[in-house]
C-alpha cells in the first residue's frame, strides 16, 4: 500500500459530507499496483440526498441569466490551471495515463469549461412565422432539469466537464458519478469547487457501484435525464430504466473505428496516426483506429512500417523520463479480456505479427503493442472492440466490397480515410456511416464539433453546439394580438 492513501468525501448540496454508506471503494495505481485512495462506496441515500439537494436548487439556477451560471464556469476553469500539475499527477497515478496525456486531459478540461461558458451570450431560441397574420410564435430553449452524469475511467476528468459544461451553462443542475476506477481526480476538483460560492445543490459528486448508485440515479423519479459514457452494455441497462420513466438519455457507448489506407495515400503520415490512433492511452479510447484495412498495392509497405513503428513504440512507467508511448492497463480484468480475444483470433485461423501476449514489467497490467493479420471479417477480432493496444490488418482491392466492410460492425463512432484524392475523399465520408470521419489524421475530435455515435455507439452526444443542445428543451409560445 502506499505510504499516503487519500480518503474521498461525497459533495452534496454545496459541502464535503461523509458517505451515508460504511463501505470504501479502494482506487489502485494500476503501474504500482497499490492503493492510492479511498472513495465512498456511497448508497441510495447518498443518492437520495444528491438528487433532492440538486432538485430544490433548479427552479433558482434555472432562473439566473446565462452570462451569471457561465461565470462559474470560468472559475472552474481557473481552479483547474491553478492547480494543473496536482491534478496531472492525480489524474497519472490513478489510471497509468503517462502524465504528459495525462497534463493535456487537465489543460484540455479547462479549456472545456471556458469554451462552454463562451456560448451563455451565443445560445438562443427562434422566432418562427405564422400562417395567422395577427399571430407570432416564439421557440425557448429551457433547461431540462435535473441530470444526472456516469463518466467512464478512461478520460474520467474530461468526461467530466463533458457533462458538467453544458449542463450547468444551460440551466440543468447535475449530479456527477465517475467511474470506480478513477474517482480521485474528480474528487480533487470536488475540493476545489467547495472552496467557490456556487449555490448549494447545483452540482453534486458522488461516488458508487455503477450497479447500485448508477441504477439508483437513473430511476430516481426527480432525475430528468441521464448522460452516459461508458460500454453498450450499461447503456442498454440505462435504456431500459429510462423507459419506465420515459426519460431522456445521451449515451456515449462503444467503437470500432475502420481506418482504410487508399493506393495514394501519405504512407508515413497513415503509419502515424494508426499508431497514435490505436496507441494512446494503451488503446483504451472509444474512438481509437480498431482495425485498419490497407490497399494491396501498399500494403506490404505500409505494414513493414506499421510494424516497426509498433515495436518502437515501448511501454513502462507513465512518469518516466523519456515518456513511453503508453502504459498499463487500467487493471487485470482489461488485460485478461484483451489477452483472451488475441488467443482466440490466433485459434481462428489469423497471425500476430508483433506483440500478441503480456509484457511483463514486474507490476502493472501490460499488453505489447500488437498487430494481426489473416484475421477474416466476420471474425471476433474485426467484429468486437478490444479497447488494447491491438490491431488487426485487412488487404483489400475493392472499393465497394471495404467500404461495405468497414460499416459492417454494430458500432458506428469514429472512422478515417488515408488519400491524397479529394474525389475519393467526398465519396467516401458520403459512403461511410460513422458519427465521425477523419481525413489523413489520427482519431481525436474537437471541442466544438459533435462527438455522436450511429448504431450501437451511441444515442445523442456532446460537444460543440449540438452537446448544449441535448441539455435543453424547448418551449413553443403563441401569441395572438
Amino acid at each position: 500500500m502506499s505510504k499516503t492513501v487519500e480518503t474521498y468525501q461525497q459533495f452534496i448540496n454545496g459541502a464535503l459530507v461523509e458517505s451515508q454508506s460504511t463501505e470504501w471503494i479502494d482506487v489502485e495505481n494500476p503501474y504500482t499496483n497499490e492503493v492510492i485512495a479511498r472513495a465512498p462506496k456511497g448508497n441510495e441515500e447518498d443518492v437520495n440526498r444528491a438528487v433532492e439537494a440538486a432538485k430544490a436548487a433548479q427552479p433558482a439556477w434555472g432562473k439566473w441569466a446565462p452570462v451569471a451560471r457561465a461565470s462559474y464556469l470560468k472559475k472552474f476553469a481557473d481552479l483547474i490551471r491553478a492547480n494543473r500539475v496536482e491534478l496531472a499527477r492525480t489524474l497519472a497515478s490513478e489510471q497509468a495515463k503517462i502524465l504528459p496525456l495525462a497534463q493535456v486531459e487537465i489543460d484540455v478540461t479547462a479549456e472545456y469549461f471556458d469554451y462552454y461558458a463562451g456560448w451563455a451570450r451565443i445560445y438562443e431560441g427562434e422566432i418562427i412565422n405564422s400562417d395567422d397574420p395577427q399571430e407570432n410564435i416564439l421557440l425557448f430553449q429551457k433547461p431540462i432539469g435535473v441530470v444526472a452524469g456516469i463518466c467512464p475511467w478512461n478520460f474520467p476528468f474530461f468526461v467530466m466537464a463533458r457533462k458538467v459544461a453544458p449542463s450547468l451553462l444551460a440551466g440543468c443542475t447535475t449530479i456527477l458519478k465517475p467511474s470506480s476506477n478513477t474517482p480521485a481526480t474528480t474528487f480533487e476538483f470536488a475540493r476545489l469547487v467547495a472552496t467557490l460560492d456556487l449555490p448549494a445543490g447545483v452540482l453534486n459528486f458522488i461516488s458508487g457501484g455503477g450497479a447500485s448508485m448508477g441504477k439508483a440515479l437513473v430511476k430516481h423519479p426527480d432525475v430528468d435525464m441521464v448522460s452516459l459514457t461508458g460500454s453498450v452494455e450499461a447503456g442498454q441497462e440505462i435504456l431500459r430504466d429510462a423507459a419506465e420513466k420515459v426519460m431522456k438519455t445521451s449515451l456515449e457507448l462503444g467503437g470500432k473505428a475502420p481506418a482504410i489506407v487508399f493506393p495514394d495515400a501519405d504512407i508515413d503520415l497513415a503509419v502515424k496516426a494508426v499508431t497514435d490512433s490505436r496507441l494512446i492511452y494503451s488503446g483504451q479510447v472509444c474512438n481509437c483506429c480498431e482495425r485498419v484495412y490497407v490497399h494491396a498495392s501498399v500494403y506490404d509497405e505500409f505494414v513493414a512500417k506499421l510494424k516497426a513503428s509498433f515495436e518502437a513504440s515501448a511501454t513502462g512507467d507513465p512518469f518516466a523520463d523519456p515518456t513511453p508511448a503508453y502504459s498499463s492497463q487500467i487493471d487485470a480484468a482489461q488485460l485478461e479480456k484483451i489477452d483472451a480475444m488475441v488467443r482466440r483470433a490466433v485459434a481462428a485461423g489469423a497471425e500476430v505479427l508483433t506483440g500478441g501476449k503480456r509484457a511483463d514489467k514486474g507490476t502493472g497490467y501490460f499488453y505489447e503493442p500488437t498487430l494481426i493479420t489473416g484475421a477474416t471479417q466476420d471474425s471476433e477480432i474485426v467484429q468486437k472492440e478490444v479497447f488494447g493496444p491491438v490491431l488487426p490488418i485487412v488487404k483489400w482491392d475493392d472499393y465497394d466490397q471495404v467500404i461495405a466492410d468497414a460499416n459492417d460492425v454494430e458500432y458506428g463512432l469514429t472512422s478515417s480515410i488515408f488519400t491524397t484524392n479529394v474525389n475519393t475523399v467526398m465519396q467516401s465520408i458520403k459512403d461511410l456511416s460513422f458519427g465521425e470521419t477523419y481525413v489523413n489524421r489520427e482519431h481525436f475530435e474537437g471541442i466544438q464539433g459533435f462527438h455522436a455515435g450511429w448504431r450501437k455507439s451511441g444515442i445523442g452526444g456532446a460537444d460543440g453546439k449540438h452537446g448544449l443542445h441535448e441539455y435543453l428543451q424547448s418551449q413553443v409560445v403563441y401569441i395572438r394580438y
